[in-house]
């Protein structure tokens, strides 16, 4: 079995690293908006693609989904020429009864990328190589379906367990066509160097939240794209010469004024990115 992984992971790893010159699209994280999504998908989504958005993630709500509500959304989002471009999940969506299910959800949407948003409490090393290998089994329980399934950091997976750093654990314990999905705000929160991590592992950035941050006295999370201290020219290089990146997702996490706040996002986006 491990020697399988290694195979499709070393093929996956030469697979996805995108050619050179390749446009990004440019996606939200919905979470973002996510008091107006709960009053209003349909319209919601039709905003954040005016605005300009060429993608969505949907997060965990849309696992109680029936699958014909998801063939409406999925309708939505090809009558606005925008793709889901992942989803966010909890944990328990990767155990063996469920993975099928949400996976099926996931193709009707158009979704090539189930993340797991987050592992839920971990309180040793032993338990996120369980995480890993929930991860791995996960995988190849999907690839028949065209799915990856990804990992999303927060800060608690930079900070050193028992001597080892858990998003160290996960990436080398898992193959590489798990992917490592980045969050650069938690990820400079944790004091790491976000450019090095996508350096360190190659083709495995496939999806990289564009979340901000400003260290105190900054106003941390709350800060907007290109508003904190994310070098974000120099992650935009590493991520598409290294990372093998497909998407990038804007994500803020405060709840006033959110639709202003991620157009604003997506504006300082273009300018920086051009």
């Amino acid at each position: 079995m491990l020697n399988r992984r290694a195979f499709l992971g070393a093929a996956a790893s030469a697979a996805i690293l995108p050619a050179a010159g390749k446009k990004i699209p440019i996606g939200l994280e919905l979470y973002s908006v996510r008091d107006e999504l709960a009053k209003d998908l349909f319209g919601t989504v039709k905003a954040v693609a005016k605005m300009g958005y060429e993608g969505v993630e949907f997060f965990s709500p849309y696992t109680a989904w029936k699958p014909e509500y998801a063939k409406e959304v999925r309708k939505l989002l090809d009558d606005l020429n925008i793709k889901c471009m992942s989803t966010h999940n909890g944990n328990q969506v990767f155990a063996p009864a469920n993975v099928g299910r949400v996976a099926e959800l996931n193709t009707i949407l158009g979704s090539k990328l189930m993340v797991m948003a987050s592992a839920g409490r971990v309180t040793s090393i032993d338990g996120w190589k369980g995480v890993a290998e929930t991860l791995s089994n996960a995988a190849e329980a999907t690839e028949g379906m065209g799915i990856k399934v990804g990992f999303h950091n927060h800060k608690v997976e930079f900070v050193p367990l028992e001597g080892q750093m858990p998003m160290v654990v996960l990436a080398e314990n898992t193959p590489k066509q798990v992917v490592l999905q980045l969050d650069i705000g938690t990820c400079i929160e944790a004091g790491v160097d976000p450019v090095k991590w996508i350096k360190d592992h190659p083709g495995r950035i496939v999806s990289v939240h564009c979340k901000d941050y400003a260290p105190p006295p900054g106003n941390g999370f709350l800060a907007g794209f290109g508003e904190g201290a994310a070098k974000w020219k120099d992650i935009f290089a590493a991520a598409e010469k290294t990372g093998g990146v497909e998407g990038y997702l804007i994500e803020w996490e405060g709840k006033d004024q959110p639709m202003e706040t991620v157009d604003r996002c997506l504006k300082n986006y273009r300018k920086l990115k051009g």
